[in-house]
């Protein structure tokens, strides 16, 4: 099994998991290797280090220098994570970015599982739903711009939301 730290173009980051390089090769090949958060396919691999299983055993056994030298490592020692208030700062904040990824695609998936998908009528459900006319519910669907900037000057608040095509599916 090959574990890929993979990202799109925008610098979306994620895990693929994949038989072997060839079957990674293939599926991009095919475009079925996607961005989760963008189903951008124009995906590159990223530089990681491996993973080596060289035994049976359980982790290594140090040295008792080594022990003591890790025991006795002062904090100054430790490198320094980069401040992420700092102008200067030459990477971007990983952890920040994949915290916010994971934060947009639970709020994805909170939607799609408390909504009515009224595809793309749903100006006008939303319409009859603001008006009395219809049961008010949660919906979602598809609208133009101009037809959500009209329901907007109309005082009927909605909320654009990018929705990647792995999530239009049914969720399980």
């Amino acid at each position: 099994m090959k574990v890929l730290d993979l990202q799109c173009p925008q610098g979306h980051s994620f895990e693929g998991w994949f038989g072997s390089q060839d079957d990674y090769d293939a599926q991009r090949a095919r475009g079925l290797v996607t961005c989760p958060v963008c189903n951008d396919s124009d995906i590159v691999k990223m530089l990681s280090a491996p993973r080596l299983n060289l035994g049976h055993g359980g982790a290594p056994v140090s040295s008792k220098a080594e022990t003591e030298a890790k025991d006795n490592a002062s904090p100054a020692a430790t490198p320094a994570l980069p401040d992420p208030a700092d102008p200067h700062r030459q990477r971007p904040d990983l952890h920040g970015l994949q915290q916010m990824q994971a934060a947009m695609m639970n709020m994805v998936r909170h939607v799609m599982a408390n909504t009515e998908d009224v595809g793309p009528q749903f100006a006008e459900e939303a319409r009859k739903i603001h008006y009395g006319e219809r049961e008010e519910r949660n919906i979602r669907g598809q609208a133009t711009r101009e037809e959500t900037e009209a329901l907007l000057e109309e005082g009927i608040d909605v909320m654009p939301l990018p929705v990647p095509e792995n999530l239009k599916g049914p969720l399980q």
